[in-house]
This record gives C-alpha cells, structure tokens and sequence, in this order.
C-alpha cells in the first residue's frame, strides 16, 4: 500500500506546468472560463489518451422521448445500451472526453420555473465529461478526478468531500467499498468518504437499463480548516456537488431486478458553470465570467440599476431575478437556434417559444428596456440569423405582451376581493396571446392573485377533444354556428349581405422567407345564438358572429377551419376568443365567447392564428403533391375518396387495388420530395367552371364547386393548363380548390408518410407529416433501425446462455412496440416489423431449444439419482419455472409411472416449485393438491391441473417443504 501511494504521489507531481490552472491567487488572478474548459479537455485527451468529441447538438437524433439533449450521457446511450451498431464510429470509442451543451427545461429535468429565482438553476449550461467504455473503472476515473481538481486546478484537498453509495438489502446490494477503499488509497482522509443510500448515490438511466453506483465529490465554499462533512447532501449553499462519477455495472430487468453488465463503464459529469465559480472563488454561478459580460450588455441595455445578486425578499421589484433570468435564457436562446431549434408552437420548439417570450417579458415589464434589448445581447460572432430570429419573435411578442397586461389590469379591477382569476381569460392570453401558463402564473402572483386552475384545466381538456375529434368534433354542439334554415332565409328577405372572405387569400413572402399575414378590419352584421338571430349577446355567451368580410378560412374542402382571435377596433384589451369558423349559404359565422357585450354593428379587428394557419397550408399543398404522386406511382385509376387537412398532420383515402408495397411507399415519397426541392411555385386563379372542364386530366369536377372556380395548379401556370389540347396538367398536380396552399413548395422542407392501412376492401388511408414533423420521424427511424441491426447481429452470434437469449428476446418484444407506435415512415415501420417477426420467432426458438437441453442434461442427472421410484422429491438449480416445468416432463416421460415434483431455490429469496402426476395415479392423486400443500409450507402459492401444476414460496421454509411433498404424496399412493 505505501509503495502504491508512493507511486501514485511521483503520478500526481509529475503533472506538466502547462496543465497547472493555479486559479486561486484571489480575483485578480481568476482563471478565464475558457482556460477552465480547455484545461479539463486537455488532461483527459493529453495526458490519459481520451479521444475528444465534439458537443452533440441539443436537438437530441433519434430520440423522440427527450426534448433537449439534458446531459452529457445522452449521445452515448446506445453503447450503454448495447443497441450500437458494431460497425459504427460510436462503437470504436473506449475513452471519450467532451463538453457537452445541455438544456434542461421541459420534460423530465425542467429547471425553467427555477431560473432566476436562485443564483445556480439554468436552462442552458455545459456538462464537462469523461467516459470509459469497457475499459478503466473506478480505480483510475477517481484517481483521474482528484489529480485534476488538487493538482491542474489546486483546488484545497481539505475543501473536497467524497461520496460512496452505502448499500442496499432490499436489492441485495452491499456498500460500495471498492469505491471507498480507492478513495482512501488516494489520501482522502476517513472524515471526508461519505457513505450515502440510494436515492443519493446510485444512478439509472430509467425504470430499466443500465445502472450502477455513483461517487459524488463536494466543496466546502467556507473552508477555514472545518469539518462540514455533516452538510454534504443537505441542500447547504455552501457545500455544493460539483462532480458525480457514475459506475455503470448493473442492468435492472423489466422484473425490477439487478444483473451485473457484461462490460463495466464510467460516465462522469460536472457542471462548468459550478466548476468555474469554485475557481473564481465566487458564491454564485451569475457572478463568473460565464455571466458577468452579460449583465453588463443588459445594464447598458435597459440603463437602470446594476445588477446586485439580490434573491428573495431582498430583491425589492425583482430586478435582479429579471437580469438572472435573461442572461440565462439569452444563453440557451443563441445555443437552440444555432442547433435549429425555433421558437414554435409543438415540442422543443415551443418550450423555446415559452423561454423567448419569459425574457422578453421580464426584459419590457421588470427592466423596463426597450424594443431589441435582448437580440442585442447575442455575441457579434453569432450569425445575423440568430439575432433575426429573436428580434422577429421578441417584436411579435411585445405588442401581445403589453395587451395581455392591459388585460389582466382591466380583468383584476373587475373582479370581486378575494376571487380567483378567471379561467376563461387566462385561456384567451394562453391561446390567443402566445402567453405561456407560467408567465401567466407569474404575472397574476406578483399581484397576489390565484388562478383558477381547475377551470383552467378543464378549458384546456375541452379544446385538446375539439382538436383531437377531427372534422366531426364540436358538430353535436353546434347550434351557434350552423345556420338554420329560417335563419338564413331571413338573412336573405333583410338583404344582409353574404361575407366576403378572400382576404383569407391576402398573405404574402417577406424578406427573410417568413409568410406574413394581414390583420382584417371588419363589421359586425348579426348574432347567432340558440338558432336565433340576435343584435347583442352579453358577456360570457357563446355564440356565432357574422361579419361583412374576414381573413378567417372556414372549414371545407377538408381543411381545418382558422383560430384565433377578434378586438374591438380602437381596443386592444379587449380579446374574443375565435374558436371555430363555418360556412352557411355564403355566410361565415365565427364561433365567439364574449368577453364583454357584442353588438350588431361593432366594428372589430381580426387576428388569425398564424402558426396554425401556416401548418395548414402546408399540409393542403402536401396533400394534393401526394394525391398526385399516388397517381403517378400507383396509376392513373386511383382516386382519391376523402382527405383532412389540420395543422399537425394530413389524412387521405384513395382507391387501391391491394396495400400499398414498401416500394411504393418509398416510390411516393420521392415523388414528393422531388417536387419540394424543385421548389415549384403554387399558381392560383378563378375560372369559370366550363372553362375548368376542359383541363386534361383534372380531378373531381364532378363535386359541387362554386362558378367560378378556383384551381391550383403545382409549376404550371394556370393559363398553361387551360390551354387547349395542352397536356402539362398531366405532369403535374393540378385540382379545384378553395383551400389556402403555400406560395411555394419549398417551404414544405420534406413529407413522410407515417401510417397505411386499408380502411376497407378497395380504399387505403395514409397519414402524413410535413416539415420538422417529418425530419423527426426520419430521425427516429434511423435511430430504431439500427438498434435492429444491432439484435439482429447479437442474435447471429447464437448465445448458448438462457438468460442472453431470454434478454435479447425480452429486447425484440420492446422494439416490436416501439417500432409499431413511434412516428416515422411507414416504409420503414413494413421493413422492421418484417425483421422483427423472424428475430422474434428465431429467439422463442433458440430459447425453447436451449431450455429443452439443459432439462435433458438435469433430467438424466435426477433420473439417476432415484432410479426406478415412484415419486421423486428433490431440488434442482434452473434458471426459471419454465426450464424447471420442463425437467419435470422429461423425467415423467423417461419414467411414465413416476410422480414427480421438483424444487429450485433463486438468489433472490424464492423458491421455485413444479410438479406432475402419473396418470395411473389419477384421480386419487392430484399434482394442483400437491403443488398448494408444497407451496404453503413455504408461505406461497400455487395451482393447475390434476396432472401438471407449480408456483412459487419463500426459502425459508424449503426443507419443511421437502418434508410436506413426500408425506403428501406417500399418503396418497398408500390410499
């Protein structure tokens, strides 16, 4: 042991100089965060052979179950995994360092409501990490660990405590004294190795996979030469976590219990921003020089007070929370956008969207700053792009930001002392307004006001049916939007004119590619409540709002109708909720909760739902590409019997002779994609309908359009298609439609048809996803094929262990899920499916076939020990009830007059029981009696027939069992 120290001291003082940091000579002499990153780098890479990676994006590839890459693990889950593919780069590594961007907000770890709150939540930090991949294990990685932090960093030794995990009985786990024993060999003193339970120092990737114990190194900010071993773990802001190693040994099966790993890995993390306040000798993450230049740009920015590093109480107005809270979202703002996340509306992107509007709104209300502080602050080296994006999204939320606070101010002076806010305005800021229910939280609590949550919800569970109902939800129920027939007739006898609704054709391409969309001023002509015509409806009504014209698309032609919202002209604070829109004999009937009284005559404001609207378009143009790609690849006979367009996906039925081939499906796909990289412009025009007819090979002319019409024709120009004789709307997507489409089919991205089923005999639907919706589902199935690629493989190398095959069967069922229920294309979903069949039954076989051995060879062992007896009592090791059933039968068909049962105790605890009777001892004698007497001696259970039964009990009464089988059995035979 001396020698060993003694050589580990000559290790730890050759350290070169160019890798000492010398961080603590007092602030002049901090040590830059970049310096603080590279040195970590550069030990693990120089000096203990580790290759260095870049950080993956924070998008995470192929998984759709995170939202953001959270930890430094996540690009490596499938060598942990074992799903890698063996001829992949990923498989090569053995020692791996990197620092890696991290965003936790959303999901499982959401530190979003934390931030700003305290001085070291973040939503964007960087985890520092070293790995091993079946190569070193505890010894060196801790060794590694405290040579960095006491030698390269010179961090005090007497400031550092290490953690070990302490055990646990109920896994049957002991105290992790390797790990304990590694630390005192390297000199940590007794006082500072910690021993901690579970929940503190053993780490799992989820309910199963791999797992295994960690140790976790803390630091004492005060220090002065006390012992604060009595802090560590105990939520003290001055002994913080600065370093977890995780020892990954175990596999926790879908049973819940431990099987050890076949190859041992070390993945460890540490926060840089904690690192780097340790060694700038700073109390707060927000007072390094991660921060500071930061809170100097907003200072400068907003010109009032500087930032004070006040918390709670003490921050009088908030003002230090609002300089933590856009430093910090500014940060993971620019690290999104750079890895292509936007501000959106589903998934990462609107949890971006929710991080965007939260900066923007603490940098206008709480600093007061104005217009564009916050791309502002983006550093000059990030591309103009990034700072487009936010100033786009920062500008778009400032006029919403400011009218939901007008409202909420005019709401609060209405409402009555000690009263909830109401639900039905917090939904018209959530859903109209963009608000995030968090923002809105906050707003109400820093005026001492409770939301009324369950209302809340209970609005929200109602509008996720209407959106999920499809095109008939809402139809029973819509009695404010559905004319009646002397309704409408006596709209017509009163001249009222019907709605001109082509200003839903009014948008345009800006500069930088994004479609903008015109807000529409407009009349109010009549009410519609309760089948009745109205001049006024008062506040809290539902009802239906005529109007003279509108920018809002009504449901028809299979497209979802708009959303959004309506204002009293020359009244900002005021919101009508738009909730649906319909088309009655030329009238369009907005369907409206009125927030105040409504009248006849009102002069209004509409603002579409742009998002929304958007998405739409582009599913309408996907659908008629792919209307005419199933044409071109399936033939010129398929047509199409139905199609629904909504914002989140696209629905169409078509004729088929037979489901549609993998090959078609790719076939269709490629069409498609040919068409969106051409980038073809969308051409409209009205024509008259006879005109119409003349066009060679339109589709659905016999439908009752609307003289004139309009046709939208993909690359053709529509006067190209009406020419005579011309054949170019044969090559072509050309249809009748009153739908709203893209300008151009680039703006698509991509198309991916992720569900093909026959409805009925002779008619296929196919469900598809556009956009990012479809890059994701790629994504995804990349990710799962090649963890089938990976089975398949392991499956080839034919494992003669049980316990292998049963877990790599147990792996085929997983996938078999996973595959049938994850999102991505449904070529791709046919091929796996196809795959996973044969792996399947390939597995059950090699199991089966397996089990069936190892019952010979243990069958011929017991056979000759109780040669020629009528009943056999006796125990035998096997793996499962299933190999321990099948000993049982082997043995009765050798021995035809023998009874037999068999016992077999497990690691666990439990003791397995199986048994079979003798024919020519029925019906005296039953195995289910036999097996129930056996099993409750040992506080179990049992069952089955009279020839065959098992079950299961405890060990401790296994011999008593023994006993209690032959007893039972020798009185039964005597009888």
């Amino acid at each position: 042991m001396a020698a060993a120290g003694g050589l580990r001291r000559g290790l730890l003082l050759a350290v070169p100089w160019r890798w000492r940091c010398s961080p603590r000579r007092g602030a002049a002499g901090c040590l830059p965060a970049g310096q603080v990153r590279a040195a970590f780098l550069r030990f693990f890479e120089e000096r203990h052979g580790h290759r260095r990676l870049p950080s993956a994006p924070v998008r995470p590839r192929g998984d759709p179950r995170l939202l953001f890459v959270n930890a430094g693990m996540n690009q490596f889950k499938p060598i942990f995994l074992g799903t890698v593919h063996p001829r992949s780069e990923l498989a090569q590594h053995r020692r791996v360092v990197n620092s890696q961007k991290c965003v936790r907000a959303g999901g499982k770890h959401n530190d979003l409501e934390d931030v700003g709150r305290d001085t070291y939540h973040h939503t964007f930090f960087e985890m520092l990490g070293n790995w091993s991949f079946g190569d070193y294990f505890k010894e060196e990685a801790c060794s590694m660990a405290w040579e960095l932090l006491t030698e390269v960093y010179e961090i005090p030794k007497d400031r550092l405590y290490v953690t070990y995990f302490a055990g646990d009985s109920s896994l049957g786990l002991s105290a992790d004294e390797e790990c304990r024993d590694v630390w005192l060999c390297l000199g940590v003193p007794a006082s500072h190795v910690l021993p901690f339970p579970l929940k503190d120092n053993f780490w799992e990737m989820g309910d199963t996979g791999p797992c295994g114990p960690c140790t976790e190194i803390h630091y004492d900010h005060v220090g002065g030469g006390r012992n604060a071993a009595a802090l560590v773990n105990q939520g003290s802001p001055d002994v913080v976590e600065i370093w977890n190693l995780v020892f990954m040994q175990y596999s926790r099966e879908v049973e819940g219990n431990l099987l050890p790993l076949p190859q041992h890995h070390v993945d460890t993390g540490m926060g840089l921003e904690r690192l780097v306040t340790v060694l700038q000798n700073k109390r707060s993450n927000y007072d390094t020089d991660l921060f500071t230049p930061i809170l100097d740009a907003i200072h400068k920015g907003c010109g009032g007070p500087r930032y004070q590093g006040l918390v709670g109480d003490a921050d009088v107005g908030r003002v230090n929370m609002a300089y933590r809270v856009v430093a910090d979202h500014v940060r993971a703002l620019c690290v999104c956008i750079t890895d292509g996340i936007y501000p959106g509306f589903s998934g990462a992107e609107l949890v971006l969207r929710r991080i965007l509007r939260r900066a923007v709104r603490f940098c206008s209300e709480v600093l007061h700053a104005p217009p564009g502080l916050l791309a502002s602050l983006v550093p000059t080296v990030v591309e103009v792009l990034i700072m487009d994006v936010i100033n786009e999204n920062e500008a778009a939320f400032l006029s919403s930001l400011e009218r939901g606070r007008r409202i909420i101010e005019r709401t609060v002076q209405q409402m009555e002392p000690s009263t909830n806010f109401p639900a039905e305005v917090a939904w018209s800021l959530y859903g109209n307004l963009g608000f995030p229910l968090d923002l809105i939280d906050l707003m109400l609590e820093e005026k001492g006001i409770s939301l009324d949550s369950a209302a809340f919800n209970e609005l929200a569970l109602e509008g996720a049916k209407r959106k999920a109902g499809g095109p008939q939800a809402g139809q029973l129920d819509d009695t404010n939007t559905h004319l009646d027939v002397h309704s409408l007739a006596q709209l017509q006898s009163n001249n009222v004119p019907a709605t001109d609704d082509s200003p839903k054709y009014a948008y345009t391409v800006g500069q930088h590619g994004q479609y903008e969309f015109s807000p529409c001023q407009a009349t109010v002509l009549m009410l519609y409540r309760d089948q009745s015509l109205q001049k006024e409806v008062g506040a809290g009504q539902r009802c239906g709002v005529i109007l003279d014209r509108t920018n809002f698309y009504a449901e028809q032609g299979g497209q979802a109708s708009d959303q959004g919202y309506m204002i009293h002209l020359g009244q900002q604070d005021i919101l009508f909720p738009v909730e649906s829109v319909r088309l009655c004999g030329g009238y369009v009937i907005h369907e409206v909760t009125a927030v105040e009284t409504l009248h006849a005559g009102d002069q209004v404001q509409l603002f579409v739902d742009e998002a929304q609207r958007l998405a739409c378009m582009t599913n309408h143009t996907a659908t008629h590409l792919l209307n005419f790609a199933l044409r071109h690849v399936l033939g010129d006979n398929t047509e199409q019997r139905g199609s629904h367009v909504t914002a989140e996906r696209l629905r169409f039925d078509f004729d088929t002779k037979g489901p549609v081939t993998v090959e078609q499906l790719q076939q269709v796909e490629q069409v498609v994609q040919d068409v969106i990289k051409r980038n073809e412009v969308v051409h409209t025009a009205e024509v008259p309908l006879m005109l119409a007819r003349r066009v060679q090979g339109l589709r659905a002319v016999d439908e009752g359009y609307p003289d004139p019409v309009r046709i939208v024709s993909l690359g053709v120009p529509v006067e190209s298609v009406l020419t005579c004789d011309s054949e170019a709307a044969m090559q072509t997507s050309v249809e009748l439609c009153c739908g709203t489409h893209l300008l151009q089919t680039g703006a698509m991205e991509d198309l991916a048809i992720i569900s093909e089923r026959q409805l009925v005999k002779g008619i296929s639907r196919v469900i598809a996803v556009t956009g990012r919706q479809a890059k994701q589902a790629r994504e995804a199935g990349q990710c799962l094929a090649m963890e089938v690629d990976s089975v398949s493989l392991r499956m080839k190398e034919r494992s003669t262990s049980i316990p292998e095959m049963q877990n790599l069967s147990k792996e085929v069922g997983q996938l078999t899920k996973m595959v049938a229920s994850t999102p991505m294309p449904q070529w791709q979903r046919k091929e796996l499916q196809t795959i996973l069949k044969v792996l399947q039954r390939t597995a059950n076989t090699a199991v089966k076939k397996l089990e069936m051995q190892q019952a010979e060879e243990k069958a011929q062992s017991v056979l000759a020990k109780h040669c020629n007896q009528p009943v056999i009592v006796d125990t035998v090791p096997a793996d499962s009830l299933s190999i321990l059933m099948k000993v049982v039968n082997q043995l009765c068909d050798k021995s035809p007059g023998t009874s037999v049962l068999l016992l077999s105790p497990q690691a666990s605890g439990e003791v397995l029981c199986a048994c079979q009777v003798s024919k020519n001892c029925l019906p005296v004698f039953s195995a289910a009696d036999w097996a129930v007497a056996v099993c409750t001696q040992m506080e179990g259970k049992a069952g089955g027939s009279p020839v065959v039964a098992k079950g299961s009990g405890n060990a401790k009464g296994m011999q008593g069992a023994l006993t209690a089988a032959l007893e039972f059995a020798q009185s039964k035979l005597l009888k």
